[in-house]
């Protein structure tokens, strides 16, 4: 029984609460999330980690005046937990429920959507300058993890914070996890900064001082200075040996300090993320501070859950789990292996047999199963951290030297790495193989996730070969056509589980820009329909051909395995030979596969209709399942057929796309 849960409706509830009482919402609140999250799945661990901190922030600001903004905000179900949306979180990532990242739609509180890392930062100091402007006075805190540091775009915000506002505030969220182990030199630094005994020691002895001092302008001035001071002595011991210590540069001062303070922002940390009265002290002096701050916050990955404690990179973001022992619920039997697990292994197969082969990662190694190679190969291994900009780049140099670097990254993060293919790969054709996991729908994530948009970005850019695998030995086919290449090749596979066909021994080698020709016309009369399905929509294009074979029409199937080039000669043909073509990708019409086709019948004078079957032009929304929304937005063989019918039965050239479907029903109570 939740005793202070079904109290608190609103954050001035949380206000009302002691704090022996907070604590006791805090254990509430962990069991909540344990519970649902079970049965839903989720991002449990991050969420466990900053119950505290949620707390302590609705005790000290004030939303939805304040505003907060999390970066990633895959940590933000506890804040949905205090504002006005307790009722419906067990619906949390399943249709027409809460989403599982902060959305501005959902709540008045969500002041920052997101998805992504890195992004935190830049849109609140945003949002202060346009507080500044306008002469508001709410508060903006910018809550962003140690693993956002690993991205370019916040070092671009912190270079900027103090030259623009006096007044942000900044919360350090410090697991030492982004999804896996966090890496790299900044991982480092806030480790020793963290664990320095005589820097943690003296910091204590300040927050004590401070909290015995009266309150008032006089008293935080003088905080701030003693801190400073402390400051820049210990971390130059701590971090930078020197024998300028304690002024010995002859100029008096104390030496350098931490990232943070050189950058014109006040430092205070580090905190105990779990201590809720000290926490609420430090969060009220940031509060008054008249100058930018970053409060350093340590916190524990799944607190309060054993199973996520121990296994922090899998329950960073899990399916179902059985909540007594952690495991995640078994697959039914004879499921077949998933598509990154079939790339994971092919790699290292690969890689052992051609010594040019390196696999590179943006924090992703069991997600893109790219682990498989760091177990088996780890010299072959590169993880760059949240920093695919930093992953493409570095693929380059790599390929400059004779290398075919591997960038496996979900199709959606590789969007922030754009110019970097264009302007670095694509610009002097070198050899990087980008693997795009989740192409596609990854259904219970929603917007930020979805890989919808990967042909249309990428079909404009000379010197790309761009594949979709019809099935898991065609994926083997085409990475290992890849490795033969010497330009910047692109495969795009989904989420979840392949087809179950066996795979070669030893995978083909593929010509580039040849379709496969699946189903031949019989030349038996009847209407002729060629269905062209690109990638995993080969079972519905199998499901629609049965259909209309079994209304007569006479049917053809092609699969394209090439968005780029495309093979201009076989899709002619049965264009021409066709009454409709019909065209069907996991990618949305607007620049996709489809309107590849149209172009090349436009350009070669070829009259037949073409029906394109995708997703329409709108942000597609999270669900339970993704054939629910395929059957929402009529990537059904029931739907494709009628839509052929509907073709066949006109006497003019009509080119159809998608329905515009009404929009989502809002929450009940919302």
């Amino acid at each position: 029984m939740s005793r202070y849960l079904d109290m608190v409706d609103s954050p001035d509830h949380v206000k009302k609460l002691t704090l022996d009482q907070l604590g006791l919402l805090a254990e509430e609140i962990r069991h909540e999330l344990i519970a649902v999250l079970a049965k839903n799945g989720g991002h449990v661990g991050p969420n466990l980690g900053v119950v505290e901190l949620t707390l302590a922030l609705h005790r000290v600001f004030s939303t939805p005046k304040d505003k907060f903004v999390w970066d990633v905000s895959h940590q933000c179900y506890v804040h949905k937990l205090l504002t006005g949306r307790k009722q419906h979180f067990h619906t949390i990532r399943t249709t027409g429920g809460l989403n599982g990242f902060a959305l501005r739609s959902e709540s008045e509180h969500d002041a920052y959507g997101a998805g992504h890392a890195g992004t935190a930062l830049s849109a609140a100091l945003g949002m202060c300058a346009a507080r500044d402007k306008r002469g508001s006075d709410e508060h903006v805190v910018c809550i962003f993890g140690d693993a956002a540091l690993t991205n370019g775009i916040s070092f671009e915000a912190l270079n900027n914070i103090a030259h623009t506002t006096r007044r942000f505030i900044g919360i350090l969220n410090d697991n030492e996890w982004s999804i896996a182990k966090n890496v790299g030199a900044i991982a480092s630094y806030l480790n020793r900064l963290i664990t320095h005994p005589r820097y943690t020691q003296l910091h204590k002895d300040v927050e004590r001082w401070i909290r015995r001092m009266p309150k008032g302008e006089l008293a935080l001035r003088l905080g701030h200075k003693a801190e400073e001071a402390i400051k820049g002595v210990v971390t130059e011991a701590a971090l930078e040996p020197s024998p300028k210590l304690f002024g010995g540069d002859g100029r008096g001062g104390f030496g350098s300090s931490v990232i943070f303070e050189e950058m014109g922002l006040s430092y205070l940390g580090p905190l105990d993320g779990h201590d809720l009265q000290g926490l609420s002290e430090s969060l009220a002096y940031a509060r008054d501070c008249d100058r930018p701050v970053v409060l350093h916050v340590i916190t524990q990955k799944g607190k309060g859950y054993e199973a996520a404690l121990k296994y922090p990179e899998k329950f960073h973001g899990v399916g179902p789990y059985d909540i007594n022992t952690g495991d995640t619920l078994p697959s039914k039997p004879g499921t077949p292996p998933n598509y990154q697990d079939v790339f994971g292994q092919t790699l290292v197969r690969l890689a052992r047999r051609d010594s040019t082969l390196v696999g590179i990662t943006a924090a992703m190694p069991t997600g893109t199963s790219l682990k498989l190679l760091e177990d088996a190969l780890p010299d072959r291994f590169y993880d760059v951290g949240i920093a695919e900009e930093h992953a493409v780049l570095f693929a380059a140099g790599m390929a400059t030297l004779g290398y075919h670097p591997v960038v496996a990254i979900y199709s959606t993060f590789l969007q922030r790495a754009y110019d970097c293919i264009v302007h670095d790969v694509a610009l002097q054709d070198l050899p990087v193989i980008f693997c795009l996991d989740r192409a596609g729908l990854s259904a219970n994530d929603g917007p930020t996730h979805h890989g919808l948009f990967d042909i249309a970005y990428l079909r404009c850019v000379p010197n790309v070969v761009a594949m979709a695998p019809k099935d898991e030995d065609e994926l083997a086919d085409m990475m290992f056509t890849a490795t033969r290449q010497q330009h910047p090749v692109v495969i795009r596979y989904p989420r979840g589980a392949a087809e179950g066909v066996p795979l070669k021994d030893q995978p083909a080698l593929l010509e580039i820009g040849k379709a496969e020709v699946l189903r031949r016309f019989t030349q038996q009369g009847g209407p002729k329909v060629a269905l062209f399905p690109l990638g995993n929509l080969q079972a519905l294009a199998r499901q629609t051909a049965d259909r209309l074979a079994a209304q007569g029409c006479d049917l053809a199937i092609v699969n394209p395995r090439f968005t780029k080039p495309l093979d201009e000669g076989t899709t002619e043909f049965f264009g021409r030979a066709a009454d409709v073509v019909v065209t069907l990708e996991d990618h949305v019409l607007a620049g996709g596969y489809g309107s590849s086709v149209l172009e090349l019948f436009n350009e070669k004078g070829v009259t037949t209709p073409v029906v394109r079957v995708g997703w329409p032009d709108q942000f597609i929304e999270h669900a339970t399942s993704v054939e629910h929304l395929r059957t929402k937005y009529g990537l059904t063989a029931d739907e494709i057929v009628r839509r052929v019918q509907a073709v066949l039965g006109r006497s003019s050239q009509v080119t159809l796309s998608l329905p515009t479907p009404a929009p989502v029903a809002a929450l009940a109570g919302r």
